[in-house]
C-alpha cells in the first residue's frame, strides 16, 4: 500500500498546481495532462517523427522510423513519451496505423489524444483506488489500474472522434498499439492489427521473438464470433484469397481487413469495436527490446527476423530505419505487383547501452 501512496502523492503534486485554482475534476486533470504534453515537448522528451529520444539518466531509449507506401499520403504515425506525466520511471510508446480516405487525419488525432487522456485517466482511478484501500487491507492491484484506463481512455477518444467537427471518420479508422513502462513492468493496449514483439534470451542463450499481442483480424473465432452476432458479415473477396474483411449486412462495404479500431463508424453496430485487449508483463534482465509496427511490416518480415535485423544494428538509434528498409526490400520480392503499405517502428531498449551489446548514439533522422 505504501509504495501505491508515495506514487499518488508524487503525480498529485504535479497536477495539485490547477486544482488550486478551481475544483472541476476531470478538467482540470485534463488540463494538467495537456500541460505536461506541452512541458515534455519543450524538453525534447516527446518524439512524433523519425528520430531517438533517450533521456539522461533513463534506462529506456527508443528509435522510430516510417515510411510512406506506394497507396498515397502516408496514413501511420508513432509517438514516444519519455518521463511520462512527469514520472521518471515511465515511458509511453505507441504505433497508430490509419485507413480509409480520412485514415491520416484519424490516426494523428488518436495519436495526439490518447496520452493525454490515459495519464488523465490513470492519475483519477489511482486516486480513487488508493483512497477506497485507505484502511484496508485489500491489495491494490497496478495491472487493474492501467486496464480501466485504457478502458476508459479509449472509450473517450473514439467518441470524441465520432462528434469531431473537422474529421469524417464515417468510412475510415486507426488502429493503435501502445505500451507504457511503469518501472520493471510493461502495460500493453492493442486495437487492431499492429504488432508487438519482445526479444528476448532463451534458456539456450539465444534472442528469441515472443509476440506480446494478438493481430486482431476479423476471422479469428472470438472476433468473427461477435461481429456475426451483430449481423455482420466476414468473407474474403475472390481475388484476395485469405484476406478476411468486415462487411456491413447488405452492403459490400467497407471491407475492413481488422476488427477492432478507431472510428469505421459504418460498420461500428455490425461488430467492430475500439475494446483494447490489455496486458502486462514483468521485464527481466533477459528482455532486451520491443518492436511495436504496423502491419505493412509483418506482412513481409516474421517475427524472429525482425528480432535479429534489429539486435544486429550496431546503433540503436538507426534500428527502427534499418527495420524499414529491409521490409522494404521483402515487398519487393515477395509482393511484386502489390502497392506497398505504409511501414512504422518503434523500437524501445529496456535497458542501458552500458548493459546490453547494442551501442548507442543520440541522433535524429532528417
Amino acid at each position: 500500500m505504501g509504495h501505491f501512496s508515495s506514487m499518488f502523492n508524487g503525480l498529485a503534486r504535479t497536477f495539485s498546481i490547477k486544482r488550486v485554482k478551481n475544483n472541476n475534476g476531470n478538467s482540470d486533470a485534463k488540463e494538467a495532462a495537456d500541460d505536461m504534453a506541452k512541458d515534455a515537448k519543450k524538453k525534447e522528451l516527446i518524439l512524433k517523427s523519425s528520430g531517438y529520444v533517450n533521456a539522461q539518466g533513463s534506462n529506456n531509449s527508443a528509435s522510430i522510423f516510417s515510411k510512406r507506401g506506394e497507396k498515397g499520403v502516408n496514413q501511420d504515425c508513432a509517438l514516444v513519451w519519455e518521463g511520462f506525466g512527469c514520472q521518471e520511471d515511465m515511458i509511453f510508446c505507441g504505433i497508430f496505423d490509419g485507413h480509409g480516405p480520412w485514415g491520416h487525419y484519424v490516426s494523428k488525432h488518436v495519436r495526439n489524444s490518447m496520452p493525454s487522456s490515459l495519464l488523465c485517466n490513470w492519475q483519477n482511478i489511482l486516486a480513487q483506488a488508493t483512497l477506497d484501500l485507505e484502511g484496508s487491507n485489500k491489495k491494490l492491484s497496478r495491472f487493474d489500474i492501467w486496464k480501466q484506463s485504457y478502458l476508459k481512455t479509449c472509450a473517450t477518444v473514439d467518441q470524441e472522434l465520432e462528434h469531431h467537427r473537422k474529421i469524417d471518420a464515417y468510412y475510415s479508422g486507426s488502429t493503435s498499439l501502445t505500451i507504457v513502462r511503469q518501472g520493471d513492468v510493461i502495460y500493453v493496449a492493442n486495437v487492431g492489427d499492429s504488432r508487438a514483439v519482445l526479444a528476448t534470451v532463451s534458456d539456450e542463450e539465444s534472442l528469441v521473438a515472443v509476440q506480446l499481442t494478438l493481430d486482431f483480424k476479423p476471422n479469428l473465432p472470438q472476433e468473427e464470433e461477435r461481429i456475426l452476432g451483430c449481423q455482420g458479415r466476414v468473407f474474403c473477396l475472390e481475388d484476395e484469397p485469405g484476406v478476411h474483411r468486415v462487411w456491413q449486412p447488405d452492403a459490400k462495404t467497407p471491407g475492413l481487413a481488422m476488427s477492432r479500431a478507431f472510428g469505421d463508424y459504418c460498420i461500428k453496430d455490425y461488430g467492430l469495436v475500439s475494446v483494447p485487449e490489455v496486458t502486462q508483463r514483468h521485464i527481466s534482465t533477459k528482455d532486451h527490446f520491443i518492436i511495436l509496427a504496423s502491419d505493412g511490416i509483418w506482412d513481409v518480415i516474421s517475427n524472429q527476423e525482425a528480432v535479429e535485423i534489429v539486435s544486429s544494428t550496431a546503433e540503436r538509434p538507426k534500428a527502427a530505419k534499418r527495420l524499414v528498409e529491409q521490409a522494404v526490400r521483402a515487398w519487393k520480392k515477395k509482393r511484386r505487383g502489390i502497392s506497398m503499405d505504409d511501414m512504422s517502428v518503434v523500437c524501445l531498449f529496456l535497458h542501458s547501452s552500458s548493459s546490453s551489446s547494442l551501442s548507442q548514439h543520440a541522433t535524429t533522422f532528417k
